[in-house]
């Protein structure tokens, strides 16, 4: 099956590299801020070719010729298709990188570490989400992953990125220092934090459980006050063996006061069930995913 790229999607990958640049360049790198990747290993060779080269090897270089080789191996094994688009985000990252090396750095005054690494991870992970959420990656130790897992399929994935970025962070410290590892650490839980939004989207929603002997009336009640649409699973109580409908609905946290309201005036003695749900699709609330929309 051919895959075709959409606008929509070159334009988040875009999007994603551009801001994944700004917080490598303008919050990472001067601090020396190592947090795994091939961005990770590209500000190392910063730090240790200073001197050797006019402000040492720029990361977008060293960044383009790591990902050179991952990109044939994992072509070979895969083919094309496979790496479009994250040939795409890489390239976006690159020239990106490059473009914000160029571009006078405002924060360059800042020399709060905490700081750093926390607008560093929130830039990191914002970029890194939208990357994903295109259906790419920016290559690196995530591609090297994949072509771990292609040549042994039992290895688990997961794992293998957190050994391959824990060497990575590791490597930053004897060049950087433990303190300096210490906050790259902070960043990199502020980034995978920042991706799960990202992927989630920003819509919070809850899911309700009730179950009562009115449920008919519960029912009929949320949909007429709250405007919710509800729907009955059958039930059985296992200590009364009673079969009895159990009542589901999705709401914003908002509309959670008025339904505990009109529950309590129909049935003071329901049982109600309230969880948290990471993401809704569907009629009220997102009622088609359309990355443009972010």
């Amino acid at each position: 099956m051919k895959s075709t790229l959409k606008l929509s999607e070159i334009i988040m990958i875009l999007a994603g590299s551009i801001i994944l640049a700004f917080g490598i360049t303008w919050f990472l790198s001067p601090p020396g801020l190592v947090t795994g990747g091939l961005t990770g290993i590209a500000i190392i060779v910063e730090k240790i070719s200073f001197g050797l080269f006019e402000n040492g090897v720029p990361i977008w270089l060293t960044n383009a010729i790591l990902n050179i080789p991952l990109f044939a191996v994992s072509i070979k094994q895969r083919g094309f298709a496979f790496a479009k688009k994250s040939l795409y985000a890489v390239i976006f990252l690159s020239i990106s990188l490059w473009g914000c090396e160029i571009l006078s750095n405002p924060f360059a005054h800042i020399d709060d570490l905490l700081l750093s690494s926390l607008f560093g991870g929130v830039l990191v992970g914002i970029g890194v989400g939208l990357v994903i959420r295109a259906g790419a990656t920016t290559g690196g130790t995530d591609m090297l992953a994949a072509i771990f897992k292609f040549i042994k399929p039992d290895l688990p994935i997961q794992k293998v990125m957190l050994l391959i970025d824990a060497i990575i962070i590791v490597g930053g410290m004897f060049v950087f220092g433990i303190i300096n590892t210490m906050y790259a650490i902070i960043s990199v839980i502020v980034t995978t934090k920042m991706v799960t939004l990202v992927l989630e989207g920003g819509s919070s929603a809850k899911a309700a459980f009730i179950v009562s002997e009115r449920s008919d009336e519960i029912a009929e009640s949320i949909m007429n006050t709250v405007g919710r649409g509800t729907t009955a699973l059958k039930a059985r109580g296992m200590y009364s063996k009673l079969e009895k409908e159990m009542i589901f609905v999705v709401l914003s946290q908002k509309e959670l006061p008025l339904l505990r309201q009109v529950i309590m005036e129909i049935d003071p003695n329901a049982f109600i069930t309230i969880a948290e749900v990471r993401e809704v699709l569907g009629e009220g609330f997102v009622e088609e995913y359309d990355p443009m929309k972010l």
